[in-house]
């Protein structure tokens, strides 16, 4: 595979799901310490891979889970924010300004900060009352974030009751690393083809639903506008009919991000109908993935995880395509801002 370390890859994402029995410890304290709630915060671009797993407990549990970000709630505060919350603060480098900031804000108000980070040695390393460490750079934090994101949900309801295959979805875990390297595997060439329609214009629209539609955004906005400066349309398929279906006509370049939810129909009926008017439809599905030994219940579960392992290939081609490098910018970490 092009510019791609597969030990390196494996191995960040079996440390990430390595820490399925730490955080299990970790919740089932907080639990037992009086935890009323959870939220699930960050900065950017890390804030959008915490939302499959709010969503899995606003749908299953009757737990609330809270989301926002992370610059946004230490300004405005909340109601809900109190000594009895669980707040979630993921970041790969552990010096994210807006994410410090939200962590002081939490404890002042008395709740117990989780954070997610690649290195201790960290002001969020350092002053989190759990912390979970798993080394990752740009190309493979993705995973990992959604990873431990998921094991907090899954956690929190087997706590309370509220899932009874909770020790067989950990069992398939360790699984996915190596399942997810030969999903990138056989995606390769693909990979490359998408690429090249990425570099067709310089406007594109993505859509998803569910637990996909955080990755349909992730992309669009981390990879897409930041990385390669691609001026790009995310929008939840829900709200695609009340709008953006207006720029749907030939030539124009939707991408549809479909996972094993419950919300597949919505994605579906982008599908059917932005194809009648534009041959440049792109529908990139789980189900196209083998993933041995991951059962129907798990991946219904990982489809943002599958996504992101294989959007990783097309932004190692779109990179050499293009001759920009994902690590160019104007102005991020540049400028002052």
């Amino acid at each position: 595979m092009l510019n791609f370390d597969e030990a390196r890859y494996v191995s960040i994402q079996s440390g990430a799901v390595g820490l399925a029995g730490q955080i299990d410890s970790a919740v089932g304290e907080l639990l037992g310490a009086g935890g009323e709630n959870i939220f699930f915060l960050g900065t950017g671009g890390v804030a959008l891979l915490m939302q499959p797993a709010a969503l899995l407990l606003q749908q299953r549990s009757r737990f609330p889970a809270f989301l926002g970000y992370s610059a946004e709630l230490a300004i405005t505060g909340s109601a809900n924010l109190t000594e009895c919350s669980i707040v979630v603060i993921p970041s790969r480098s552990g010096t994210t300004r807006e994410s410090i900031s939200m962590l002081e804000f939490a404890k002042k108000a008395g709740a117990k900060v989780m954070t997610m980070v690649g290195h201790r040695e960290t002001p969020l390393g350092e002053r989190g009352d759990q912390v979970f460490v798993n080394f990752a750079e740009d190309d493979t934090s993705s995973e990992s974030f959604y990873i431990q994101s998921l094991l907090v949900a899954l956690s929190i309801m087997k706590h309370r009751g509220e899932i009874d295959n909770y020790d067989e979805l950990v069992r398939e875990l360790p699984l996915l690393p190596k399942a997810l390297l030969e999903a990138k595997r056989q995606f390769e060439v693909d990979a490359e083809k998408l690429a090249g329609v990425l570099c067709e214009s310089d406007s594109y629209i993505f859509t998803g639903a569910g637990n996909t539609w955080p990755e349909a955004h992730y992309y669009g906005m981390c990879i897409l506008e930041e990385m390669q400066w691609i001026r790009t349309r995310p929008v939840h398929a829900s709200d695609f009919f009340h709008g953006t279906l207006e720029l749907i006509e030939p030539g124009v370049h939707l991408f549809v991000l479909q996972g094993e939810d419950a919300c597949r129909p919505l994605t579906e009926r982008v599908t059917a109908f932005a194809s009648q008017y534009t041959k440049q439809v792109t529908v990139m599905d789980t189900r196209n993935c083998a993933l041995p030994g991951i059962g129907k219940a798990l991946r219904g579960l990982i489809s943002p995880i599958v996504l992101a392992a294989l959007l990783e290939r097309v932004s190692a081609h779109i990179e050499v395509k293009r001759d920009h490098p994902l690590t160019t910018r104007r102005y991020y970490n540049r400028v002052s801002y």
